[in-house]
Order: structure tokens, then sequence, then C-alpha cells
């Protein structure tokens, strides 16, 4: 399957039939969701009671739609965001300490391909600066994040083959419309809960698609 450059993506996501029928050679999948960050908020101040500002790690090399997303379900529900901007992963450790220098209770990762590289290192950094983080992927929380939310990887996986399979067969990938995700994941970490002393609300446990003890 032949996948969009970013530059592709970016250029055509502000057309939304484009990705019904994408013409040329181009399908595949698309991961940009940007209407998830109000739901990943909402569920940071159900763990995090009287929460009022997170920090909202950002590569500044993509697209701002996401980030302005952020900036405006935070608005909504009444927590303030402040952008920690990471280029490369030298950057991380700057990141975290400007979070917490700005009292920010928790950190949300706004994903990026160089951001989704470095787990561990994310990870490391969230225990060291005991700042909660958050990901869209269910393999940081794995890693030892304290949560996420977002599309479930393997639904993606199998996706990518469904469509791997009908090219194979024959298929034109212009005829073939660009997917996005359709099954979401809740992944909570009781383990780094714990280690930052948040009881996590068994309303929100009780929803998690996965708990990690």
């Amino acid at each position: 399957m032949l996948h969009w450059t970013w530059s592709q993506i970016l250029s055509r996501a502000a057309s939304w039939p484009a990705l019904a029928r994408p013409g040329g050679n181009l399908t595949g999948l698309f991961l940009d969701l940007p209407e998830l960050a109000a739901k990943r908020l909402e569920l940071l101040k159900e763990a995090i009671p009287g929460i009022a500002r997170v920090a909202v790690l950002w590569d500044p090399s993509m697209n701002t739609v996401p980030l302005r997303a952020t900036e405006v379900a935070a608005r909504s529900i009444g927590v303030h965001v402040q952008i920690v901007e990471a280029r490369r992963p030298s950057d991380f450790e700057g990141a975290f300490k400007a979070g917490i220098n700005g009292r920010n209770r928790a950190l949300m990762v706004i994903q990026s391909p160089m951001l989704a590289d470095h787990p561990k290192l994310i990870v490391d950094l969230a225990a060291k600066h005991r700042l909660p983080t958050t990901s869209i992927f269910s393999y940081f929380t794995e890693a030892g994040l304290l949560m996420s939310y977002g599309p479930n990887l393997n639904d993606i996986f199998r996706q990518a083959a469904a469509y791997v399979d009908k090219i194979l067969r024959g298929a034109r990938p212009s005829e073939l419309p660009v997917q996005r995700p359709t099954r979401f994941e809740l992944v909570v970490n009781v383990k780094a809960a714990k280690a930052f002393g948040l009881p996590m609300p068994p309303s929100l446990l009780l929803r998690a698609d996965q708990v990690i003890e």
C-alpha cells in the first residue's frame, strides 16, 4: 500500500471529500484526530479532580490543527493549557521542566512521528518530574504513562492489511477511500497512578478497555 506524505495529507485535510476519493495512486489510513483532544482533557479532569492547568507537549514541525483543537477544547471545559515544544528528543527534558515551572498538574502529548518513537524517554521524564502524562496510543500507557485514549492500533493494522489484500487482488488505490479509525480505547495504568498518588475514580476504571495493575 502507498502511504501519503505529511505534505499530501495536510494539503487534502481541509477537504474531507478528498478522503473518500483520494485520486491518483493514493490511499491508506488517516490518523489525525484533533476531535479527541476534548475527550482526553475530560478524562484528565476526571482522573485529577480540580485540575486547572495542563502542559501540552507538541512537535512544532507538525500541522497545528491538533494543537488548535486542544486549545479550543481546553477553553470549553475551563482548563488552561501551556504549550511546551520539542523538535527532537534532546528537547524533552526542557519541555517537562517548563511544564513543571508553569504549575501544570499534568501533561498531554500531541502525537507526532518523532514523539511516537520515544515512549520510554517520555515515561521516564514523567516519573522523574512527577507529571502525570497521557497519550493517544496505548503502548505509551503500557510503557508507564498514566492513561491513553485513542485509536486501537491492532484494529488499524487489520484495516491496513485488508487494503493491502484488496490492492494485491487488483483494486485501484484511487478507488479506495482513505479511512479513519473507527475503534477507540481507554487504557489506564493504575501502577503509574499510585506512583503519582492519584486514586483513580472507580467510574473511570469501569469504562477502561484495559487496566494495567
